[in-house]
């Protein structure tokens, strides 16, 4: 089995899951639906494969389409009980940052690129899809949402990918292992609702 297939494909089908959640909440029509779907879905993994030099898999490889359209199936169907919540999104949104930034840290690392470059290349894997859908949502983008932590967990995740590149474990099985504690880790910082300091000292205080 190709397990970097499976793994980019659940990447892919989460964060389109949170882009067509969002399209339902916004009140879009089906196509909207799909199309804000695909556009997180597969953003980010355009975005690193144009960046490494080669054609993007979701055009070479077009078994990456099916994901945003069950995506947007199921969200057609099931989305009623819960667009007016956004921990669901949110939850689906946790799950596509932590694949792509490990799965992006890996294929940048196996297409040669230095761990710090492959690290970089991760997390802009796993933040460009949120923040284009963000973007075309005409919603603030998650990424710059100073009460919630983002980046950081992307930058651990891929940071924790191209160290273990390097191990004796099997690359699948340190990606999937770097992912879950990605997942893991944003999941609490939604719970226990951690941040980072702003950018200019006093800003925490101040803000309501």
């Amino acid at each position: 089995m190709n397990w970097a297939l499976v793994l980019d494909l659940l990447g892919t089908f989460f964060f389109a899951l949170s882009g067509s959640l969002l399209a339902a909440q916004r009140g879009y029509d089906i196509i909207g639906s799909l199309l804000l779907g695909s556009l997180t879905g597969l953003g980010g993994g355009v975005i690193r494969d144009l960046i490494i030099g080669r054609p993007p898999v979701a055009f070479d490889q077009p078994i990456h389409l099916v994901a945003p359209v069950a995506a947007a199936v199921l969200v057609y169907f099931v989305a009623a009980g819960v667009e007016r919540h956004s921990r669901p999104l949110l939850i689906f949104d946790a799950g596509g940052l932590a694949l792509f930034c490990t799965t992006g840290t890996a294929t940048a690392m196996n297409a040669g690129m230095n761990p710090v470059a492959a690290a970089l290349l991760g997390v802009t894997t796993g933040v460009g899809g949120g923040l284009l859908r963000d973007v075309v949502a005409n919603r603030d983008p998650q990424l710059f949402n100073p009460s919630d932590l983002y980046a950081v967990p992307a930058f651990l995740g891929a940071a924790l990918t191209a160290a273990l590149w390097y191990s004796p474990l099997p690359t699948p099985l340190s990606t999937f292992i770097a992912a879950a504690l990605v997942f893991v880790f944003r999941v609490l910082s939604l719970h226990f609702r951690w941040r980072i300091p702003h950018a200019r000292a006093g800003a925490q205080e101040s803000s309501p």
